[in-house]
């Protein structure tokens, strides 16, 4: 969830960590070695997701690929990453993080 809903969780006393309630926000946890649960049930963390933050140059299309040719977010990000999922967009003539 977003960050905004995950402390509201956390406020309501929905999240353990370890058989612990989480009571802080802000707590750190290690999905490689933490269980963690909401409403009881298990949260199944994936460690291997690899969150980037890109500075989007202007006349690159907040997209993953184009019908129309445009240079977009993949010709940067290249083939490293088998999934990539971009979050927000910015005007194809404007610059910033993305």
């Amino acid at each position: 969830g977003s960050r905004r809903k995950c402390e509201q969780m956390i406020t309501d006393g929905r999240v353990e960590v370890d058989g612990e309630l989480v009571t802080e926000l802000g707590t750190r946890v290690d999905p490689k070695k933490q269980h963690i649960r909401v409403d009881g049930s298990r949260v199944h963390l994936n460690p291997n997701h690899v969150t980037l933050a890109l500075n989007k140059p202007k006349k690159v299309l907040s997209a993953m690929d184009d019908p129309k040719g445009r240079y977009t977010l993949a010709d940067i990000i290249g083939d490293k990453y088998e999934r990539v999922f971009h979050m927000g967009r910015l005007d194809y003539d404007s610059e910033g993080l993305i």
